[in-house]
């Protein structure tokens, strides 16, 4: 990975992020910021529904956005509350994350940053999958 990470930056855009956020519900406005391996930044928020388990996280939005600008891999992550405190994804996203970013992704969290293989120890991915 060649990319430079500006963990300053990356925070500040996962904060711009949860002011698009839509939580009606909990109130808890979450942003989060990554950057590709192609150096991308990219930014998603929180999605609440009334029906409360069809709510999106913000790494989920964010992972929307991966794809939605030409896919490749993510290096580093923030994940934020509205008030700038650092937030670890939740057990979902990290084996989404992991999907997306491979256990080198980089994400941030209130100890400094930290590898995905270490937030998601016994991991699976598509080539656990049986062929078909």
């Amino acid at each position: 990975m060649n990319v430079v990470i500006d963990w300053d930056d990356l925070h500040a855009k996962a904060i711009e992020a949860t002011t698009h956020s839509y939580a009606p519900y909990s109130k808890l406005h979450v942003g989060a910021a990554a950057i590709t391996t192609d150096g991308r930044v990219l930014q998603g928020c929180n999605v609440e529904n009334a029906s409360y388990g069809l709510g999106s996280c913000a790494e989920i939005g964010l992972v929307g956005q991966l794809h939605m600008t030409g896919g490749g891999r993510l290096a580093a992550l923030v994940a934020v509350a509205g008030t700038g405190e650092v937030l670890t994804p939740c057990g979902r996203c990290r084996q989404i994350l992991m999907e997306q970013g491979g256990p080198d992704l980089l994400v941030q969290g209130v100890n400094g940053p930290r590898p995905m293989r270490e937030l998601l120890p016994d991991w699976f991915g598509p080539e656990d999958l049986p062929a078909r």
